[in-house]
């Protein structure tokens, strides 16, 4: 697995361009989001290089792109990061561009860190956002408790973070970026899974194409040859009237 592209805007790494649609890869798109400070871009730079750096700017919005292999398939992963959001009286603080990022995944990762509680009661917030820009429940979301290895300044305990992915139906993951590759890997691999399932039963002519074998197209000599047999036939028929 490697990465293909650094770091770009949405509009760059939009689906198009120049080769065939049918040899690119299927293309998975992936929003992360949740308050400041989580580390959300940690985990994304995890994901794509198993690498963690603990110093990041502050965020500008990335999108980063890879690809990986999931049962078999190569898929195209976009990962796009996001910056913190916050409550403001009782409601999140979410600009058009964020809403933007969240419209245009296929699926989510919501992160929170243990060592900050605000961060915990985001997540409430930010999943009935996230369900209100995708009507129909069908985006996969899943809920990420990062920097488990703090256990000395927890506010959030393990129990509490599982309990409210259980409540809102998504899969939970407890991960340290800095100590463990796995688990963030497990996170998005699960995503990539469940979206990469999604495109295939919602495109039941292009699962036909690939599951069924193409009829053979037909020998256009030998069509030729039985077209002038037939004409041949009804000359001969007509002469001999």
């Amino acid at each position: 697995m490697r990465l293909t592209q650094s770091m770009c805007t949405i509009a760059e790494c939009a689906p198009g361009g120049d080769g065939s649609a049918t040899n690119r890869p299927r293309l998975v798109k992936i929003a992360v989001v949740g308050g400041s400070g989580v580390g959300k871009t940690a985990l994304v730079v995890r994901f794509l290089t198993r690498r963690f750096i603990g110093d990041y700017e502050r965020n500008a919005g990335n999108l980063y792109s890879r690809h990986i292999q999931v049962d078999g398939e190569m898929l195209a992963i976009q990962v796009q990061d996001t910056p913190g959001v916050q409550i403001h009286e009782h409601s999140l603080d979410c600009n058009e561009q964020l809403n933007r990022c969240i419209r245009w995944a296929d699926a989510l990762v919501i992160v929170f860190s243990i060592t900050d509680y605000k961060s915990f009661e985001l997540l409430n917030h930010l999943y009935h956002h996230v369900r209100q820009l995708h009507p129909g429940n069908m985006v996969p979301v899943v809920i990420v408790a990062n920097k488990a290895d703090l256990l000395h300044i927890k506010e959030v305990e393990p129990q509490q973070g599982l309990q409210m992915a259980n409540m809102l139906g998504c899969t939970f993951y407890e991960v340290s970026v800095s100590e463990n590759y796995n688990n963030v890997f497990n996170a998005f691999h699960l995503l990539c899974k469940e979206v990469s399932k999604q495109q295939i039963t919602s495109t039941p002519e292009r699962r036909r194409t690939s599951l069924i074998p193409r009829p053979k197209s037909p020998n256009m000599q030998d069509l030729k040859r039985r077209f002038k047999q037939a004409l041949s036939a009804k000359v001969r028929t007509v002469t001999s009237v």
